[in-house]
C-alpha cells in the first residue's frame, strides 16, 4: 500500500519500475521536449490555483538561526521566471550557456537551479569549499559564461576570474555589492 504525504499518494517501488518498463517498451509516449520548470512546476501551480491540489509549500528552507523561507508552487514558478529573465537579460545568457554557482545552500541556490532549467541554461553547482585552482579549472573546462556566488565568497574568487576567457558576467546573491558584479536581488 502507498502512504499519503502532504495529500499526495506516493508510488511504490514496483509502480515506479512498472512505469519505467512501460516507457522502455514504448507503451508510454514521451514528450519530444521536457522542461521540469514548465512541465511539472507550472502544472502543479495551476492545479493548486484551480483548487485541484492542496496548497503545500513547493519549497521550505530553514536556516541554522531558524529563519524560514516558504514558497508555494505558484511563487516558485513566478520567482524562477523572474530569475530566468535576469539570467537571460541581465547576464546576457542564452539557451545552452553554462553558469557555475559557488554558493552555500541558500534559497537562491534552488531558485537559480530551477531558473536555469526554465531558460535552458546549464547549471553547474559548486561547493564553497572549492579552491581557486578548482574554480579556475571548472571555468575553463566548462566554458562558463557566468559565475554566481555570494558577497563573502566573491573576494576569494576574483583572483581567478581574469584568466577565464569565456566569462561574461558575475552575479552576487545577497545584500552586498561589488564593483563589476551584478546583484540578483536588484535584477529580480
Amino acid at each position: 500500500p502507498s502512504r499519503s504525504f502532504h495529500g499526495n499518494t506516493r508510488l511504490l517501488t514496483s509502480q515506479i519500475i512498472s512505469y519505467y518498463e512501460s516507457i522502455n517498451q514504448c507503451k508510454k509516449e514521451l514528450p519530444e521536449y521536457f522542461n521540469f520548470a514548465s512541465d511539472v512546476l507550472d502544472e502543479w501551480a495551476r492545479l493548486e490555483k484551480d483548487g485541484r491540489k492542496a496548497a503545500n509549500p513547493a519549497f521550505w528552507w530553514v536556516s541554522d538561526e531558524g529563519e524560514e523561507v516558504k514558497w508555494s508552487f505558484e511563487e516558485l514558478g513566478s520567482l524562477s521566471r523572474k530569475a530566468a529573465n535576469a539570467l537571460s537579460e541581465g547576464c546576457a545568457l542564452q539557451r545552452g550557456d553554462r553558469v557555475i554557482a559557488v554558493l552555500p545552500r541558500v534559497p537562491e541556490w534552488w531558485l537559480l537551479s530551477v531558473a536555469c532549467m526554465r531558460a535552458g541554461i546549464v547549471f553547474i553547482p559548486g561547493t564553497s569549499q572549492l579552491t581557486a585552482k578548482d574554480i579556475s579549472y571548472r571555468l575553463q573546462a566548462s566554458k562558463a559564461k557566468c559565475i554566481i556566488t555570494n558577497d563573502t565568497l566573491a573576494a576569494a574568487l576574483e583572483s581567478v576570474l581574469p584568466s577565464s576567457q569565456f566569462l561574461k558576467s558575475k552575479l552576487i546573491v545577497g545584500r552586498g555589492s561589488r564593483d563589476g558584479w551584478l546583484n540578483l536581488k536588484e535584477l529580480l
